[in-house]
């Protein structure tokens, strides 16, 4: 078997990327502290083309070089902005019709393999601080909460990772 080329890809340009059919999901990052984190979501982001990210309270925001090492220009192709709060950016796509939805572990949460997105809904996904997890405050406002089924001795994922988990969930669920 052979690898192939970086020109074998046939990936989109930003300007293509920007036009094509997005998942109908936006990824809201709740005071995510570390650049990697944000960076590497941003290329999860990419992957999946998700409609965007919404960057909120310390969360850093592009362009930085910190993110870039691992978003790879991933910040040039999804839309981002950024919210002094989550709460604003909660509020926003609600307004916009969007399902929030929080990934946590919390009371009465979903396993995110019994839950089955419907395709004719938009989601707003909401990954929280690293220590503290989806903010109390956001918390009271969410439609529903979908917790990631773990079996190890750690109480929790990485950001990153739980955000490719989640993401590439959503996409198999949606994209048929």
């Amino acid at each position: 078997m052979r690898k192939l080329k970086l020109d074998e890809l046939n990936r989109a340009s930003v300007d293509e990327f920007k036009e094509q059919e997005k998942l109908p999901v936006a990824v809201v990052l709740d005071n995510v502290r570390s650049m990697h984190n944000i960076g590497s979501i941003f290329r999860t982001a990419d992957g999946f083309a998700v409609e965007q990210i919404l960057l909120c309270g310390i969360t850093a925001q592009p362009p930085h070089r910190e993110i870039e090492k691992t978003a790879l220009g991933a910040t040039l192709s999804v839309n981002w902005t950024y919210h002094e709060t989550p709460l604003q950016a909660v509020e926003l796509l609600r307004q916009k019709g969007y399902q929030i939805i929080a990934v946590e572990q919390a009371e009465n949460s979903i396993m995110l393999n019994q839950f089955t997105p419907d395709p004719d809904k938009k989601y707003a996904l909401i990954f929280g601080n690293e220590v503290n997890g989806v903010s109390d405050e956001v918390m009271q406002t969410i439609d529903a909460c979908i917790e990631i089924p773990q079996f190890g001795t750690k109480h929790s994922f990485n950001i990153a990772t739980s955000a490719g988990i989640v993401l590439w969930d959503f996409f198999a669920k949606l994209v048929e």
